[in-house]
């Protein structure tokens, strides 16, 4: 473990000056949230968001900039616009940069629909951590959160879109969890829909493999626009229902897909993008 103390989304005590960044190489995903607003933008800072969306190519080009701007950078990650899994250029980009990079840690964020099949290229390509967002165990309450998923060249909707999206984000945890890969769940907390769920989610996430769990606020969006995030006191309860199955991860920024620098300080995205194209638009399927 003592080579994941530097990575910040893990590791809550990680040292202060560890840093990382997001490279934005993946512009489509492959499930649709009802609460999610990814897009192409300079001024939102949440999730989903990046200033470009670049190639593989390009990101190793941002990557050096990157070392040279903030040599604190620990950890090398693809977390979107879109999802890493539902194409192939994170899996390209993590590859190149474990290449020429070796000291870093490499990382990748999903949502686990894709996950089952990639991980034999995971693995190949050095990948140590992995961040799957699990919202519910249970398909009705899901498939409140999730609209349905692209499953096979079709589009899945409502409780089957769900039930496969879940059954995959099992497949795949405890394959990555037999491989040696350190997991962390995220949750998205949605008061009124999976608030009093966290609990079942934690156990479950357990059993298939997970180490870390983080609760994020829903940021009200899209389907949810009118929707108010959790309180405080939510939060605290969710976190508490977590802590009796896993490590509660407490050090989360909700940074975007393009984010660089060491969290909760200076951001040098706009500095490594200002010279970059826009190469794809951020769709879905």
């Amino acid at each position: 473990m003592k080579r994941f103390e530097s990575h910040p989304c893990f590791a809550g005590n990680c040292r202060p000056a560890a840093g990382r960044i997001h490279l934005p190489v993946s512009p489509v995903c492959n499930i649709r949230c009802r609460f999610c607003a990814r897009g192409i933008t300079t001024g939102v800072s949440r999730p989903g968001n990046a200033a470009r969306v670049v190639t593989p190519a390009e990101a190793m080009t941002i990557l050096e900039r990157a070392l040279i701007v903030c040599p604190e950078l620990a950890v090398v990650g693809v977390a979107g616009p879109g999802d890493p899994l539902a194409s192939g250029h994170a899996l390209e980009t993590l590859t190149l940069a474990r290449q020429r990079h070796p000291e870093l840690l490499t990382c990748l964020s999903t949502n686990g629909l894709g996950l089952p099949a990639s991980l034999p290229g995971l693995i190949g390509a050095g990948i140590e951590t992995l961040t799957v967002t699990v919202n519910a165990v249970d398909p009705d309450i899901l498939e409140r959160l999730c609209a349905g998923v692209w499953w096979r060249g079709s589009f899945l909707p409502g409780r089957a879109g769900a039930g496969r999206l879940i059954e995959a984000q099992g497949e795949g945890i405890r394959q990555a969890r037999d491989l040696g890969m350190l997991v962390k769940v995220n949750l998205v907390l949605a008061p009124g829909i999976n608030d009093r769920h966290v609990g079942e989610v934690a156990r479950t996430a357990a059993e298939w493999g997970a180490r870390y769990m983080n609760v994020i606020p829903l940021l009200p969006a899209a389907e949810f626009a009118a929707a108010a995030p959790p309180s405080a006191e939510a939060l605290a309860a969710a976190r508490a229902a977590v802590a009796g199955h896993l490590e509660v991860f407490r050090h989360c920024r909700r940074c975007r897909a393009d984010a660089c620098g060491v969290p909760g300080g200076v951001d040098y995205a706009r500095e490594l993008y200002r010279e970059f194209r826009q190469v794809e638009t951020f769709s879905h399927g």
